[in-house]
C-alpha cells in the first residue's frame, strides 16, 4: 500500500500541481463553469463503468481460447477454472482493450461536432477512462507484482531494468493523454484557467460515488479504491494538458442528463441482474 500510495503521489498530485501553477488564475466567478455538471458526471461514472467492461471481457475472452480454461465474467471482476501457464500472461490483455478503446474514443471524439455535445462529451469520458483506466495498470504493474500487468511482467521475466523503462514509458504516455485530451474539453472561452479545474474534479468525484453500486459487492477498499486511483492520475494529466492548451472546443450547447441518467440506469441493472450471476465462457 505504501508504493501505491507513493505512486499516486508522483503520478496525480505532481503533474496536478504542476499544472495549477501553469494555469492563470480565473478571471472572476462567472469563468466557473458549472453549467452541465449533472450530465458530466452520468456521463463519466457511465463510461468508467463500460471501460471496466470492456477490460473485463478483454480479459475472459482470451482465456476462452486457451484450452483447459473456462473464464467466467462478472460484473465487477472475472475468474476462471482450470490451470494453463499462459494465464498469467494473459492478465494484461485487459489493460490492452481498455487502450485500445481510449485511442479508439479519443479519435472519433475530435471528429465528432459541436451541434452534438452530448455525444462528443461521452467520446471524451470514454477516451479519458480507456487511456488513464490502461495507463495506470501499466505504471503500477511496473512496481507491484500483484496486479494484472505486475502477473503478466512476471511470467515474462521482466527484469527491474524492464520495469524502471516501463514506469517511464508510462509517465510519458500519460502526459501525451493529458495533452491530447485538454483541447477536447468543452469551454465557453479560449483558455483554460484554473476556475477550469474544479468542474472536473467535483465531476470525477461524484462519478467514483456513482460509481459504487455498480461495482457491490466486494471489499470496500476495491469498491471505491480503483475509481479513486484513475480518476486522480486522470485529473492531475488532465490539469497539466489544460495548461498546454493552445486551442480546443469551445461550446455553448449543452448535453442534457436526463439520457445519460437512463443510459447510467440500463447500465446498472445489467449489471447487477445479468452479470452478478456470472456469464461462463
Amino acid at each position: 500500500m505504501t508504493i501505491l500510495i507513493a505512486l499516486v503521489a508522483a503520478l496525480a498530485f505532481v503533474p496536478l500541481a504542476a499544472g495549477l501553477w501553469l494555469l492563470p488564475q480565473a478571471p472572476g466567478r462567472k469563468s466557473m463553469q458549472w453549467r452541465g455538471f449533472g450530465a458530466s458526471a452520468l456521463l463519466c461514472a457511465l463510461a468508467f463503468n463500460l471501460t471496466f467492461f470492456v477490460q473485463e471481457v478483454g480479459l475472459v475472452l482470451p482465456k476462452a481460447l486457451v484450452p483447459g480454461l473456462h473464464p467466467v465474467l462478472y460484473h465487477n471482476d472475472h475468474d476462471w477454472r482450470g490451470d494453463a501457464p499462459i494465464a498469467e500472461l494473459l492478465q494484461a490483455t485487459g489493460a490492452v482493450a481498455t487502450l485500445a478503446s481510449g485511442f479508439f474514443f479519443l479519435w472519433l471524439a475530435r471528429r465528432i461536432g459541436p451541434d452534438r455535445p452530448g455525444w462528443r462529451l461521452f467520446a471524451f469520458w470514454m477516451a479519458f477512462e480507456g487511456l488513464f483506466q490502461s495507463l495506470s495498470q501499466w505504471a503500477v504493474g511496473s512496481l507491484i507484482p500483484g496486479n494484472d500487468v505486475g502477473r503478466a511482467l512476471a511470467w515474462l521475466g521482466a527484469g527491474a531494468g524492464v520495469r524502471a523503462a516501463l514506469l517511464a514509458g508510462t509517465a510519458i504516455a500519460l502526459f501525451a493523454a493529458g495533452r491530447a485530451l485538454a483541447p477536447l474539453w468543452p469551454l465557453r472561452r479560449g483558455s483554460a484557467n484554473r476556475a477550469t479545474v474544479l468542474p472536473v474534479a467535483a465531476g470525477l468525484a461524484a462519478a467514483v460515488l456513482l460509481c459504487i453500486p455498480f461495482r457491490v459487492p466486494r471489499e470496500p477498499v476495491e469498491v471505491v479504491l480503483i475509481p479513486i486511483v484513475v480518476h486522480l492520475i486522470g485529473l492531475g494529466w488532465l490539469a497539466l494538458g489544460f495548461a498546454m492548451r493552445r486551442a480546443g472546443t469551445e461550446s455553448h450547447a449543452l448535453a442534457h442528463p436526463g439520457p445519460p441518467l437512463a443510459a447510467l440506469a440500463l447500465l446498472l441493472a445489467f449489471f447487477q441482474i445479468v452479470l452478478r450471476p456470472g456469464i461462463a465462457f
